[in-house]
């Protein structure tokens, strides 16, 4: 299949969304929860690429009028996030949502966040982890990476 496929959007169920990331995603395992996501497939009906949005990580954040895109996952196909970035803001915009965010790590572009006309609005230091001895947790690989917050339009 050509990387230049037309893409169009498909409603994906939750399971179906966190196979996918489980799948294609570089670094990170599907999120626990979601409030909805959104496909991108080809011509063929070829699920392509997905967007996982939901309550914000940051406990600042969630202030009841802001969404997370948590996860995205693509086989590769040209333009799938930014098309599915779009989507994910015009979906919590219908929802009666008034903000939409999402994180980077260091060493991705934001090329695709920037072609939906997302905004880079902050940059986190590493985290030294989520550790403590009162509450022991695993690291998953993504602490000491330096991250960036994008807002959608």
């Amino acid at each position: 299949m050509s990387d230049t496929a037309r893409l169009h959007l498909v409603p994906v169920r939750s399971r179906e969304a966190k196979d996918f990331v489980q799948t294609w995603h570089r670094h990170h395992r599907p999120p626990p929860g979601q409030i909805f996501a959104v496909g991108a497939a080809d011509e063929t009906g070829t699920l392509r690429a997905v967007a996982i949005v939901g309550r914000p990580v940051a406990r600042h954040l969630d202030d009841g009028a802001t969404l997370e895109v948590t996860r995205t996952a693509s086989d590769g196909a040209r333009n799938a996030n930014s098309l599915l970035y779009s989507a994910s803001w015009r979906a919590a915009k219908a929802l009666g949502y008034r903000r939409l965010v999402t994180f980077t790590q260091e060493g991705e572009s934001g090329a695709s966040l920037r072609g939906a006309g997302w905004r880079l609005i902050a940059s986190r230091q590493p985290r030294a982890g989520w550790h403590t001895p009162s509450r022991p947790r695993v690291d998953h690989g993504n602490d000491h990476v330096s991250r960036f917050l994008w807002e959608a339009p």
